[in-house]
């Protein structure tokens, strides 16, 4: 489901999902509260230990060294324990944040492999990317600090309040009665940077792809002129992204001042009431020294909270995004892992009423039949857009059949594990992938335990061992995206297939990018590749599939005409038409 049409979450729903994560580490987190805790009352219990010595302080040539020289040592002794308890804190604090980021990230990763092919047709590959990157980087940011800040800023608050009440209960109330004025701003400027932060990051999900569209096409941008409409398009998102980045800072930038001028007043309120109460002989000096220290220590967390609060909103943010392609539909499940292809396939493949659109008020396949024997070889050829790809999509499973079913071998592909129906067959697209590996493990994707002697013996059939032996280390040569041409890729694709010799095959234009001499030599070892192997080819040169056994013409998802090349030439309809026109120019 597109994000567009999900509800909003709320900020306070997507912490409650990163708390679930978080749960695996419950201990972790114990640990982090417990020594929050015990730094905030050493730290809480210093300033007591001032006042006691500030009172023994009486007046000029009367001060008390021999009973103030124990308290300044046990003063020491504790500043340096509440340092090396919150060095040990902030290491505990860190593993958290980052296996919980590792999971997350985990979970995003295994989600998309399990993702349908429906969504990542309908998600850009750079939008995806910063979800799974730059946004999951920004929680782990939100996260650290909130860990680092929030517990012990809490703790803080309760524990000091509980030392200013034995201290003067007065003053503790009159703290804690102004107390919900800095929560009321914080809260009131904080709604508004969240939504400030949703639309920032999504926005940024939007610059990044076009970022990963134009830099990864960078030859078609420039061979069609497109660079200043490319421009164009992204000053608009940059803009956009410089107003909400803008607007999120400026709302939550405003939470710290504003609450440190209410502290700032309270402040001033105890020391005045303070002050009072020592003219009156109901507070020691000592003491109102204590009482302006906890006042601080109260007042400060929540300075230091709402400085936290334009992390975290931006956090949530990033985690709801993340979490929305968590949480997306999977694709579904297989009736049965264990059901599986007979070992013994022979490759026989009926579809039988099929019907199949990508969105469900645009048809495209209607009632489609067909039933291939055994080691037949067929071609699929039709105008763009007729249902070719999508019809392979389906004998593949990457697309669910909407009615009909598809057998091979008298069993139905909806009722056996995907794993199995795919290890049937060898496919080679039309697109190329070759990933940043040496060239043995691109060969081998399929077939890990492939001897050299094996992957050898499959680059010869495919022609592709003359370009591999001249490489700098052969077959232990690495690989990247721009070091093959578009046709040395294809041959790579096509020897990974030779590798496997699998029952069935599937051709999707697999010969488009290479030159006609090299697509001679590689119809050869096809057509031993083919022999006894049931096989899908869809062409659009239709010379290259003139000796299919049966040649389907689709047109608007239907079959409208089949048989052999022969067949469908004395016929004069439109695979005629379409076969001339690649010859003689006819219109059709």
């Amino acid at each position: 489901m597109k994000d567009k049409n999900r509800k909003n979450v709320s900020s306070m729903e997507t912490f409650r999902k990163v708390l679930t994560v978080i749960a695996k580490y419950r201990v972790l987190l114990l640990f982090s509260v417990i020594l929050a805790g015990i730094t905030v009352i050493l730290q809480l219990y210093i300033p007591i230990l001032f006042g006691d010595t500030i009172d023994l302080i009486v007046d000029k040539g009367q001060v008390d060294f021999a009973s103030m020289k124990p308290i300044l040592l046990e003063i020491f002794g504790l500043v340096i324990l509440t340092s090396l308890l919150t060095w040990f804190m902030n290491l505990i604090n860190n593993r958290l944040t980052y296996r919980t980021v590792q999971d997350i990230r985990s979970k995003a990763i295994r989600q998309i492999e399990n993702l349908p092919l429906s969504y990542l047709d309908s998600h850009s590959t750079g939008d995806v990317v910063q979800r799974v990157i730059a946004d999951v980087d920004q929680l782990s940011d939100g996260l650290l600090l909130g860990f680092t800040q929030l517990f012990s800023g809490v703790i803080t608050i309760v524990v000091t309040l509980i030392f200013m009440f034995s201290k003067n209960v007065e003053i503790t109330l009159l703290v804690l009665i102004l107390t919900p004025v800095s929560f009321l701003v914080a809260k009131f400027i904080s709604s508004r940077s969240y939504a400030m932060f949703q639309k920032q990051t999504k926005t940024r999900g939007k610059q990044t792809a076009l970022i990963n569209e134009m830099v990864g096409n960078e030859k078609v941008v420039k061979a069609f002129g497109h660079e200043e409409e490319a421009s164009k398009q992204f000053r608009k998102l940059n803009e956009d992204l410089q107003r909400y980045s803008e607007k999120a800072i400026f709302f939550s930038s405003l939470t710290n001042p504003s609450t440190r001028a209410v502290n700032n007043v309270i402040y001033a309120l105890v020391a005045l009431i303070g002050a009072g109460r020592i003219l009156s002989g109901r507070l020691t000096v000592g003491g109102l020294t204590v009482l302006l220290s906890y006042a601080n220590q109260y007042m400060k967390p929540f300075n230091d909270i709402s400085s936290v609060i334009t992390e975290l909103q931006n956090a949530l943010a990033c985690a709801q995004r993340v979490f929305d392609l968590i949480e997306a539909e999977p694709e579904s499940a297989d009736c049965n892992q264990e059901l599986v292809i007979k070992e013994e396939n022979h490759g026989s493949v009926d579809i039988e009423h099929v019907n199949f659109s990508y969105v469900k008020d645009q048809k495209l396949i209607e009632d489609f039949n067909f039933h291939a024997e055994p080691g037949q070889k067929i071609a699929i050829v039709g105008p763009t857009g007729c249902g070719k790809t999508t019809f392979i999509n389906l004998l593949m499973r990457f697309y669910d059949v909407d009615c009909g079913r598809i057998t091979i071998d008298g069993q139905a592909i909806n009722q056996v594990s995907r794993g199995s129906l795919r290890t049937n067959y060898g496919m080679v697209l039309q697109e190329t992938w070759i990933k940043n590996a040496t060239v043995r493990e691109n060969i081998a994707f399929g077939n890990p335990e492939a001897t050299d002697e094996e992957i050898i013996h499959a680059a010869k059939e495919a022609h592709s061992y003359e370009f591999i032996r001249r490489m700098p280390k052969g077959l232990d040569t690495i690989l990247h995206e721009d070091d093959l041409s578009q046709g040395e890729k294809q041959l790579l694709c096509i020897t990974r297939v030779m590798l496997l010799m699998p029952p069935m095959l599937i051709l999707d234009e697999a010969t488009s990018s290479i030159d006609t001499r090299t697509e001679l030599l590689i119809q050869e070892a096809f057509d031993k590749l083919m022999k006894g192997r049931t096989s899908f080819v869809v062409a659009h040169r239709l010379s290259t599939i003139r000796n299919a056994d049966c040649i389907l013409v689709m047109n608007q998802g239907r079959i409208i005409e089949q048989g052999s090349h022969e067949e469908l030439m004395a016929q004069n309809g439109f695979y005629t038409n379409l076969y001339n026109s690649q010859f003689a120019g006819v219109e059709i």
